[in-house]
């Protein structure tokens, strides 16, 4: 596993560290390590992965650094994108540091170091040299340098334009460190200057002209002062980071650990690893567990249930091959994997203790040097697992006692399980012995777990089964690998009648097994088919509710248009009457008339409180009511058609509404409290409108409710709209509103003042209930807009 990890590092030092990690040394260290583990892997499936580069181990540097040494450019560079890397690090995780504390404990670095990260990175240019940036001398020498081989340079090509017919070719190059030109071999005598070399033909001789040598010397000079201070750049920022030793050690070592849990998760992504609950006690209890290794290995891997407690003991049998020892290894790997801080192979819901020790005894520790055979080795081994043996230690033990006589072995493999388990082990063990398999029916310490064999397809199931014990069909095994049928025939003959009632008994459980499982499975599987019967139900339930919902809103709209159509010639009829001076049968047509819209025209008022969009600024709770809140005559609230009903029938589960003249069935469940009527200003009805000049009623404010009213109903010509107005201005347009109503013959008028605060409303109000114009008023209802508007009947 760790190798694994380690392949998943970005950086040389999480790779180290990987290779490296240790068991957590207190439970507190335990559980501080996989929340650390755990907030790495959720940040990751969140899209938000710690921001890892790949850079450089500083291990050595900085073990340099501490005993004074001074580091050259590569390390200098090295320590460099450590510190910009954990700068960008620990801004991440200060930005989420609620919600990943634990990685924000572990991966802090010191933020003086951002002033070194800058520092050094500034001394170097992108391409790694050192920078003249880095010294003012430095940047001094180099242009005073690049200004003398410029001259250099000159010079000799002027040389090269005099002397163009000794000359081998037209170039100038570096031999020794000097400039030089290439000169025949044959007339270098007429070139004045020293000779460096000569070519592998000797038909070349590369000269210093006499010329330049100072102009060389001088360059030589100056690439010596520029190396001094080049070093003496390095000596003075090996100086800063040595004056912050301890934080580059703990920068260097939060790094790596970020690293080593971000490879952690994505670990944990490609294997399915999972957290497991973490407990105290000493056991484990795995839901589907896998050997982690072999998953990595490409194998497919058969996921099966795995338990163990302290003082007790799981004998695991069955045939070779079948998977005994890979269930070993697995609780193992899982106890030792938590105690490292790392996720398991397993599903949600399992359960890992924390383990002091984890001691085997698993494979071959035959030693001919020392003297031990393959059994003195087992024994040997034996006898310090039983000097560890304690609360709190995992035993797991492969084949145990084998290798000697079958009777003394299980008689000694029973001794030893049962020392164990009295010193309180954890204790899992395979075996072929039938007497161990025996022990779980007559001690409860012990329990019995088996790998399946398919005797169909002659194949382990690699399948491990609690409670029934395995059998080791070597028979069946020495078949399935090419033994002669002719040798198996003679060892079954040879197999006692207890054998034979053993395996004939252990091959009946299997199979009863088998047959539970089948049956169980088939329940499984009509119980999801009834699930996803259900679900399809309830969603065409749901469909049809909405169909009908559609139906009823379009059929109530048409009604509604032509409910409104009504309105309309009610208005013109009543408009006609006030413009015209009328014989005493033509005002008995008009009446009859006007009754007879008027009756359309209220159906319609109570079918738009029905069906028409509620449109509240302020919606209102409705509790559900109960069925004992539910009778004939009680006010209710119709989700469905958005308004109050009342009911006419109750029958079951159902209850039959009336809102207006439209009536329909409802389930009980759907039903809702009646709003509440606005308390703000009392509800009476408006008193008789009298003629313009008659004395107002007593009840200008209240009146008889069966008092002789115009409908309510909102138009363009009786609606002012009062919102955004400061109250004085509000008022006086009111009041001019209401006298051109009157002027009109308007006998209802619309004030719409809004919510808000509340201030418009009450001004308005106050001023109303003192008004000459007004006879009566009242809030609006809920279709009108609520409180934000207030009626008026006019005098």
């Amino acid at each position: 596993m760790l190798s694994a990890i380690s392949e998943r590092c970005q950086g040389e030092m999480g790779q180290a560290d990987a290779l490296a990690l240790s068991f957590a040394p207190t439970r507190e260290a335990v559980r501080a390590r996989l929340a650390e583990a755990k907030e790495a892997y959720l940040g990751l499936v969140a899209g938000e992965p710690l921001p890892i580069e790949p850079i450089d181990d500083v291990t050595e540097a900085i073990r340099r650094l501490k005993v004074g040494g001074a580091l050259g450019p590569i390390e200098l560079r090295g320590i460099g994108r450590m510190l910009t890397a954990a700068r960008v690090l620990r801004r991440f995780l200060h930005q989420r540091r609620t919600t990943y504390p634990a990685l924000y404990a572990a991966c802090a670095t010191d933020p003086t170091l951002d002033a070194l990260a800058e520092e050094v990175a500034g001394s170097f240019d992108p391409d790694g040299t050192l920078s003249d940036r880095a010294s003012p001398t430095l940047s001094r020498l180099r242009t005073e340098r690049q200004a003398a081989r410029q001259r250099m340079l000159a010079r000799l090509e002027d040389l090269m334009g005099r002397y163009e017919r000794v000359l081998q070719d037209r170039f100038v190059t570096e031999r020794e460190g000097r400039y030089v030109l290439p000169v025949r071999a044959d007339a270098h005598e007429r070139f004045p200057g020293l000779v460096h070399a000569t070519s592998s033909s000797g038909s070349t001789i590369f000269v210093e002209p006499r010329a330049v040598i100072p102009m060389g010397n001088r360059l030589k000079m100056l690439d010596a002062e520029v190396e001094r201070e080049e070093i003496a750049v390095y000596t003075r920022l090996s100086m800063l980071l040595g004056d912050a030793l301890s934080s580059l050690d703990a920068c260097r070592a939060a790094m790596a650990r970020a690293d080593v849990l971000a490879a952690v998760a994505r670990l944990s992504e490609e294997l399915r690893l999972v957290f497991p609950e973490v407990t105290d006690e000493p056991r484990l209890d795995l839901r589907k567990a896998r050997h982690p290794l072999l998953e990595l290995d490409g194998t497919k891997v058969v996921a099966s249930d795995l338990a163990i407690a302290p003082g007790r003991a799981v004998v695991v049998s069955g045939p070779n091959a079948g998977g005994k020892t890979v269930a070993l290894k697995t609780m193992g790997l899982a106890a030792l994997m938590v105690r490292a801080g790392l996720p398991v192979a397993c599903d949600d819901g399992s359960i890992v203790g924390i383990f002091d020790v984890v001691v085997s005894d698993v494979g071959d520790d035959q030693n001919l040097s020392k003297n031990l055979s393959t059994f003195s080795a087992h024994v040997s081994n034996l006898r310090d697992i039983l000097d560890a043996a304690h609360r709190g230690a995992l035993v797991l033990l492969d084949e145990l006692a084998g290798g000697t006589d079958p009777r003394e072995g299980e008689a000694l493999a029973a001794g030893v399980l049962d020392s164990l388990c009295a010193r309180g082990g954890a204790v899992v063990v395979t075996t072929h012995y039938e007497g161990l398999k025996a022990l779980a029916l007559a001690d409860d310490r012990f329990q019995n777990a088996s790998v399946g064999f398919d005797l169909a397809t002659m194949a382990p199931t690699f399948h491990v089964t609690i409670g029934i014990p395995g059998s080791s069909s070597a028979l069946a095994v020495a078949r399935r690998f090419g033994m002669p049928s002719t040798v198996i025939e003679r060892a079954e003959r040879f197999l006692s009648r207890e054998d034979q009632s053993f395996e004939t008994l252990v091959k009946r459980l299997h199979e009863e097994r088998a047959a539970l499982e089948l049956a169980r499975n088939a329940a499984a599987t009509r119980e999801r088919e009834a699930d996803e019967a259900r679900a399809r139900l309830e969603d065409e339930i749901a469909r049809s509710r909405a169909q009908e919902g559609r139906v009823v809103s379009r059929e109530a709209e048409a009604l509604l248009a032509s409910l409104r159509r009504a309105k309309d010639d009610l208005r013109e009829a009543q408009s006609r009457l006030r413009a015209r001076k009328l014989d005493e049968a033509q005002l008995r047509d008009a009446e009859r008339a006007i009754h007879r819209v008027s009756g359309a025209v209220a159906l319609g008022g109570e079918l738009e409180r029905v069906v028409a969009p509620r449109e509240s600024s302020e919606p209102v709770e409705r509790r559900p009511l109960a069925a004992t809140d539910i009778r004939r005559g009680t006010r209710v609230y119709v989700p469905r058609l958005r308004a109050e009903a009342e009911v006419v029938e109750v029958s079951g589960e159902s209850v039959r509404v009336a809102a207006g003249a439209l009536k329909l069935n409802v389930p009980l469940g759907e039903l809702r409290s009646a709003a509440p009527l606005p308390e703000d200003l009392p509800l009476s009805p408006p008193v008789p409108r009298r003629d313009k000049g008659a004395p107002a009623s007593a009840g200008a404010l209240g009146g008889s409710p069966a008092a002789r009213r115009d409908p309510a109903i909102a138009t363009s010509d009786n609606t002012c709209d009062l919102r955004g107005l400061r109250v004085d201005d509000a008022l006086a347009l009111a009041t001019s509103f209401l006298d051109r109503c009157l002027n009109e013959r308007r006998s209802v008028a619309f004030l719409v003042h809004g919510h808000g605060t509340g201030a418009l409303r009450d001004a308005l109000r106050k001023e109303l209930k003192s008004s000459s114009y007004v006879a009566h008023m009242r809030p609006g209802t809920q279709d009108e807009g609520g409180d934000g508007v207030t009626v008026v009947w006019l005098t």
